[in-house]
């Protein structure tokens, strides 16, 4: 498997700047072969992202993308989440990522827990000081953490490799992208993942695409 990865991106469809289809534009250019547009929903939009970004795979196979339908489920009450998951699963979701407790929003206490408690869930974005309880339930479900080269987000990577390292949990490295601006070339990526504290053997291996991860949202 060749090419980048990132399956956390926003378009028009939530609060990003780029129609979906020059999301994938932009990155096919630079390069990316994997791609999940992510958009940010709640239970009032859910159905609409989902059908949205399922209409434009063709499209984006045409410009050598990979793309996978995904969903943020952003600043939802913590008993809700793994409702939401599933529901966005039944409506044809290949992925769920979950807006963690980022540092810098008043994300509500126990997203973390209640993320990487759902069975649905796939994603911990931006997780802020997560624990170490919390990270070791992330490992045990396969539920990935997000190293971020988002502004703000990326104030814990450090704290969230550390974390990582000591429970087993895998870790992905996205860009969060909103706008042009945000989206990471491979030198970017580089500099994220050993800026996040990873040493180079770590950031190859998390930066390169992962097989099983691809199946799993392939439901190959």
């Amino acid at each position: 498997m060749t090419g980048m990865y990132d399956f956390h991106c926003h378009t028009t469809l939530s609060d990003g700047g780029m129609l979906p289809i020059e999301l994938i534009r932009r990155m096919a250019v630079l390069g990316y072969s994997t791609v999940a547009i992510s958009d940010h929903v709640d239970a009032t939009n859910l159905h609409h992202v989902i059908d949205s970004v399922s209409r434009l795979k063709p499209s984006a196979s045409l410009f050598g993308v990979n793309l996978f339908c995904g969903v943020e489920i952003t600043h939802v009450p913590p008993e809700e989440i793994p409702g939401i998951a599933r529901q966005a699963k039944e409506l044809g979701a290949d992925l769920v990522l979950v807006h963690g407790e980022t540092t810098v929003e008043p994300v509500a206490g126990g997203t973390n827990e209640a993320a990487v408690r759902a069975p649905d869930v796939d994603i911990l974005v931006h997780p802020g000081l997560i624990s170490h309880e919390d990270a070791s339930i992330a490992a045990e479900n396969d539920i990935y953490l997000e190293i971020t080269s988002r502004n703000g987000h990326n104030r814990t990577n450090g704290h969230l490799v550390k974390v990582a390292r000591d429970t087993g949990c895998r870790m992905l490295v996205q860009s969060d992208a909103h706008e042009p601006r945000d989206l990471l070339d491979s030198t970017a990526k580089w500099l994220v993942a050993r800026g996040a504290g990873l040493t180079e053997e770590e950031a190859e291996r998390v930066l390169a695409p992962d097989p099983d991860l691809i199946r799993r949202f392939s439901r190959l």
